[in-house]
């Protein structure tokens, strides 16, 4: 009869450079959810005082910021960490960042703004200042609120209402 021969558990020695490595790796897993949440806040912050210094850095503060760790597909990120601030009025900003191998990591600011049709909300990346002022320019005949009739549907379903979200509305 011939023996099978099953393969080690670990294939190097417990005292060996390699098991102090992967220990060392092991203690140091990376950022925890407190830590990512924190970092996403810090994030938006660091974008809207330096990319928006006359609008978004003089009205929203720091601590308006609220953190959200990255968000998994079957084991590989799907999202980065990102952060929202509540402007009041229904409307939100969401900031993450855009990670690629070419270009790196890229701010992502989204506008969110409930439609007029009461069903919804759109939203708009805002590329800078100017799209900024351009958005709100158009929103403020409205309140606050993005046009919306039903002859002309849009896609207001984009970011629907959430428990939640009416929840941190009423809370504020």
């Amino acid at each position: 009869m011939t023996d099978t021969l099953t393969p080690l558990a670990r294939r190097y020695g417990a005292d060996s450079p390699l098991a102090y490595l992967l220990d060392l790796a092991e203690q140091n897993a990376g950022p925890t959810e407190q830590e990512q949440r924190g970092d996403a806040e810090t994030a938006a912050a660091h974008h809207t005082y330096n990319a928006y210094t006359s609008t978004l850095g003089q009205a929203v503060d720091a601590e308006a910021w609220q953190g959200y760790p990255p968000v998994y597909d079957n084991g590989s990120r799907r999202w980065e960490a990102s952060a929202v601030a509540w402007l009041d009025g229904g409307l939100w900003l969401h900031h993450t960042l855009r990670i690629t191998e070419r270009d790196g990591a890229e701010d992502v600011l989204t506008l969110v703004v409930p439609c007029t049709c009461g069903r919804g909300y759109i939203d708009m990346v805002l590329d800078a200042e100017d799209d900024l002022m351009e958005v709100l320019s158009e929103l403020r005949p409205t309140h606050g609120l993005s046009p919306h009739n039903d002859r002309d549907p849009l896609d207001c379903h984009s970011v629907t209402t959430t428990p939640y979200l009416e929840a941190v509305a009423a809370w504020r």
